[in-house]
């Protein structure tokens, strides 16, 4: 019995996004200097190059990063009083198959949905962003994202075997740059809770009748209070909705030290996909994370062998926050009528995904097993 034969990748379905709308622009295209095609930003050369003469255009870089990267003050995005060059407006339209936002920029009027290759015809509907302010590159190419992917597959236990097929056929995968927030806040935190340490003590316990002597552990608990403080930098939080989160979220680390000043040249040939987890829901998590920490630092900070916490109670202030972009190859593999995504990181070739399984493997595989314990059973009840 084999194992239904993989088709073409498909285009990946989407669940209808909720507001703010989820956006996935268009390809980003710039003409080639020299004969009109297409540039595309080649992570190996660091600059642009044209699909059609092989016309190379260095990416040039902005003078003063640290105005770039400025970080945008929290508090006055949520009140709406950024600076209106933080903002873009953008054309938006759903797709009439998946629901996708998909996004139109400059006189384009009708494309095809990422999603699902549905065609789209841009309507009036228009959108408010903050514009994305870094971006780090992708530093793998294709080819090594597709060597890094086939090589995550082919450990996986118990896959059908189109799935080894598709990963030695090469389909092509696409790259994406995926939105993130990241935060920063400077914490001050107070506590109460005790400390507890460990002390030991005999005990003359009757075990068989005879008495024995152990000794016991036991725990002094004193109350404690105090203070911890804790500068956050670039908590960095998923602003997509349309990929797995714990697959995006196993991708990490991310190096971010990498960012550079956001410009459309880098994503040229690639796709770049709007926010649609909107700022406050970001911060959201980020506190969650935030928490985690300072209640680390807070059991530290009372020490002992033991600690238990009764309160924290934690201000934030200075909260200032970055829109980025982050370079995902991702693809896509269909197997007995459901979609099956494989995302890689385009900066560390980390690869993580959902994956199908093979019923007649698994069946053999337990088949096989009891097989064996049926044989191991009849040798032993021979001795």
């Amino acid at each position: 019995m084999t194992d239904t034969p993989p088709p073409a990748p498909e285009a990946m379905p989407q669940t209808p996004p909720t507001a703010p709308q989820n956006a996935p622009r268009e390809t980003n295209r710039f003409p080639c200097e020299q004969c009109g095609a297409d540039y595309r930003f080649d992570p190996k050369a660091g600059s642009l190059i044209c699909s059609h003469c092989g016309h190379s255009q260095v990416v040039r870089d902005k003078a003063d990063h640290g105005s770039a990267l400025r970080e945008l003050d929290f508090k006055a995005a949520l009140s709406q009083q950024l600076p209106e060059a933080e903002m873009e407006v953008t054309r938006v339209t759903n797709c009439p198959n998946c629901a996708a936002q998909v996004e139109f920029s400059g006189g384009t009027h009708a494309l095809e949905c990422p999603f699902c290759a549905t065609p789209v015809v841009a309507d009036t509907g228009e959108s408010r962003h903050i514009k994305p302010k870094g971006v780090v590159p992708f530093e793998l190419e294709e080819r090594a994202a597709h060597a890094a992917m086939s090589t995550w597959l082919g450990r996986l236990w118990f896959a059908p075997n189109g799935l080894q097929a598709y990963a030695r056929k090469g389909r092509a995968m696409e790259g994406i740059y995926v939105p993130f927030w990241t935060y920063d806040a400077e914490s001050q935190s107070r506590y109460s809770g005790a400390r507890g340490t460990t002390y030991y003590v005999t005990e003359t316990v009757m075990v068989d009748g005879k008495q024995e002597s152990r000794r016991v552990a036991k725990i002094r608990w004193t109350p404690v209070s105090g203070r911890v403080r804790r500068f956050f930098d670039d908590v960095l939080v998923l602003a997509s909705k349309s990929l797995p989160k714990r697959y995006t979220d196993a991708l990490e680390p991310w190096d971010l030290s990498a960012l550079a000043p956001y410009q459309p040249q880098f994503l040229a040939g690639f796709r770049a996909e709007a926010y649609a987890v909107d700022l406050e829901e970001g911060f959201q998590e980020a506190r969650a994370h935030m928490d985690r920490v300072i209640e680390r630092d807070v059991r530290f900070d009372i020490g002992g062998d033991r600690q238990r916490i009764a309160q924290i109670d934690t201000q934030l202030s200075d909260i200032t926050f970055k829109h980025v972009l982050l370079p995902v190859w991702l693809a896509a593999y269909k197997y007995r009528g459901k979609t099956y995504r494989f995302v890689v990181n385009g900066q560390s070739g980390r690869v993580q995904g959902e994956r199908p399984y093979s019923a007649w493997k698994i069946a053999a595989a337990v088949t096989l097993g009891l097989a064996l314990l049926a044989v191991a059973a009849y040798f032993g009840a021979q001795q």
